[in-house]
């Protein structure tokens, strides 16, 4: 985070409290997703049933920041870069507590797969998985370290996990047409993917507003992405 002095240090203490809080829910919600992708490909049902029960953190977390931030901007009447850091992290929070519930739908698909025979080796959506959790990782850190080029990076990965989902799709649609008892089962992945590719948009949405934050320009509805900012 760029280094910022402020008079009051209660203040002060209060920002820096905002960026660990939201580290903390972030940490998290990535765990959720490695979580929910550990009980697809090892079948484990116990994980996939935890990892549901723990989605009440997800959200206790999402209301203490929600309160934080709404204290801080009541109180100190934040102006510029502090005004729009702080309506940042309510932002990112409401896209974190997104994360979690799609980590949460996983987990229920998983479930309904796992009472029937594996339909084919698990490489395609483990992979998703890791380049959505390095997404968020990234937009996370460049939101903490005011990072733009590292946002703009985050948001040029998405297109990684659209390819992915996209050869997953064809994959999928090659079995249904084959093998017409398998299609519950594809569909289920197929959903699987599809809450892997919109946990990359959420984490494309951060960086984005990472963007906003930094520099105090709009991104969201560019046809491409910038090299710069």
């Amino acid at each position: 985070m760029n280094a910022r002095q402020h008079t009051d240090p209660h203040y002060e203490a209060e920002l820096k409290d905002l960026h660990l809080r939201l580290l903390e829910m972030a940490g998290f919600v990535e765990k959720q997703i490695a979580n929910a992708v550990q009980a697809l490909v090892e079948r484990d049902e116990d994980l996939a049933r935890l990892t549901i029960e723990r989605d009440h953190v997800v959200n206790r977390l999402d209301v203490e920041i929600d309160e934080q931030s709404i204290r801080l901007l009541a109180l100190h009447q934040p102006a510029a870069r502090d005004l729009r850091l702080i309506t940042t992290a309510l932002k990112i929070t409401t896209d974190l507590e997104r994360i979690g519930d799609l980590a949460v739908n996983m987990c229920e698909r998983v479930r309904e797969l796992n009472t029937e025979a594996q339909l084919k080796p698990y490489i395609d959506i483990p992979r998703m998985a890791e380049v959505a959790q390095k997404m968020l990782r990234e937009s996370i850190d460049a939101f903490v370290r005011e990072d733009v080029d590292l946002a703009l990076q985050v948001c040029r990965e998405d297109d990684e996990i659209d390819e992915l989902n996209g050869q997953l799709f064809r994959e999928l649609l090659s079995y249904m047409m084959e093998q017409p008892a398998s299609v519950t089962r594809a569909i289920r992945l197929l959903f699987v993917a599809k809450y892997l590719e919109r946990i990359a948009d959420h984490a494309t949405n951060i960086a984005e507003m990472v963007v906003y934050m930094v520099k105090g320009k709009s991104i969201r509805h560019l046809d491409h992405v910038p090299q710069s900012v």
